[in-house]
């Protein structure tokens, strides 16, 4: 699934590369030492250099989704969509980072997502559903270090908030801390695997608060447009 939804991005970014004019060797080799040297597509790096394109897709525990991320006057913005397929809840949101750090292979960029979910409240899987409409804000911060040539090594913290936008004051926070890696496939390609654990913290309608273990494992393959 995951390769489907990447593969017509590739095939652009590859047949736009065909048609241009070939550079020359010295200059081609200058070309993919510069990518090496700050790839990145799914979560990597903290944050993408002004006039850098990207499109992910990822699956994994408890949902599977897609991104799209652009470097412009110093900052990262995109978009997200997620499907949480265990709770049957779809989430929508924008994103937008800065890196405000750096030092030789550190970087760290916080991040803020602002969007809505839709919840179906099924309970198949998690009798604690919450059913309705909420509003989601976001805040995250992200931090990556080069390991190796082809590898780098990235931590995440992120603290979702959605609030019910109907009356019943549902709600549901999730922060949650934890790493992994992405590595450079090669043509633009990088692979990613995030692990993350924390807390799930809500309040169901007309409920008392409730808390359980949050977790979240994620695969992901990313491609870089420009």
């Amino acid at each position: 699934m995951l390769v489907g939804v990447l593969m017509p991005w590739v095939a652009v970014a590859q047949g736009t590369k065909a048609q241009e004019t070939q550079p020359a060797p010295l200059t081609e080799a200058v070309r993919q030492e510069a990518k090496r040297e700050n790839f990145g597509a799914v979560v990597a790096p903290a944050a993408l250099p002004d006039g850098a394109t990207a499109v992910s897709g990822w699956v994994g525990v408890p949902e599977l989704g897609v991104a799209y991320r652009q470097g412009m006057g110093g900052w990262e913005v995109g978009a997200r969509a997620r499907f949480d397929y265990l709770r049957l809840s779809v989430t929508g949101e924008g994103v937008a980072r800065r890196q405000l750090w750096t030092s030789g292979a550190w970087a760290v960029a916080p991040e803020l997502g602002l969007g809505i979910t839709g919840n179906t409240g099924s309970r198949y899987f998690d009798e604690q559903n919450l059913e309705g409409w909420f509003l989601r804000v976001n805040p995250a911060l992200v931090a990556s270090w080069k390991v190796a040539e082809t590898v780098t090594a990235v931590g995440l913290v992120e603290v979702p908030y959605d609030v019910g936008l109907s009356p019943g004051g549902t709600w549901r926070v999730k922060p949650m801390a934890g790493g992994g890696a992405e590595v450079y496939l090669g043509e633009d390609l990088s692979l990613s695997a995030v692990g993350e654990l924390g807390v799930d913290v809500f309040k169901e309608l007309r409920g008392v608060t409730q808390t359980r273990l949050g977790y979240g494992v994620r695969l992901g393959l990313g491609v870089r447009l420009f």
